[in-house]
């Protein structure tokens, strides 16, 4: 958790986003390596529109490649740990990140009869009323080109059953906060999203 998330470029404020990622001149590098991905079901590898800093401070969408490189691909921090492990810390005070998606997709873990754990139904998830869900990000440059994480927190009590673990999720208007290199992230983690709706349930989800 978090593996999963949807774009619906169907939606006007995603459509801007996109457009804005389009005029990056990092987008030809990636085009070399990687899938763009601006609709349907995103997937880690894939490169999509990333809300962070520019050089001069402002609020600009870059394409970036889902997870880090390491022994195995990170895709997600802990929100609880991410400031003391050493491949996120540095990150974690000043490159973050804010992922625009319009849900992100979560798949229940049950346990059997058996006590082995299996995969239940898919659901697709977002706040309550949201337009755009803004799951909170990492970043850091790896060979000249921005890479991400999600990060995840502990769910809210409605979606528990789900999966114990969900993506921090703040609400728009702090997103331009968040991604600023002098804020104190611990300050804004009160104003999480955890009122949650599910707006499908099944093995084929969207």
């Amino acid at each position: 958790m978090c593996c999963r998330y949807y774009i619906d470029e169907d939606a006007p404020e995603f459509q801007k986003i996109i457009r804005q990622m389009n005029s990056s001149p990092l987008l030809a590098r990636w085009q070399e390596s990687a899938p763009i991905v601006t609709r349907g079901e995103v997937r880690p590898t894939d490169v999509v529109p990333v809300i962070a800093p520019d050089r001069r401070g402002g609020r600009a969408v870059f394409p970036m490649k889902w997870g880090y490189t390491a022994r195995s691909l990170l895709i997600n921090a802990r929100t609880e740990t991410a400031a003391e492990k050493p491949t996120f810390m540095e990150d974690w005070r000043r490159h973050r990140c804010a992922v625009p998606s319009s849900w992100y997709f979560e798949w229940e873990h049950l346990l059997g009869p058996d006590g082995k754990k299996r995969t239940g139904r898919k659901f697709a998830i977002r706040p309550e009323n949201a337009t755009l869900t803004w799951l909170c990000g990492l970043y850091r440059i790896e060979n000249g080109l921005p890479r991400f994480v999600v990060l995840t927190r502990e769910p809210g009590d409605n979606i528990r059953f789900i999966h114990n673990r969900m993506p921090l999720i703040l609400p728009k208007e702090q997103t331009d906060e968040w991604i600023r290199p002098d804020t104190d992230p611990e300050r804004l983690l009160s104003f999480a999203e955890t009122d949650m709706e599910y707006i499908c349930q099944s093995t084929n989800c969207i």
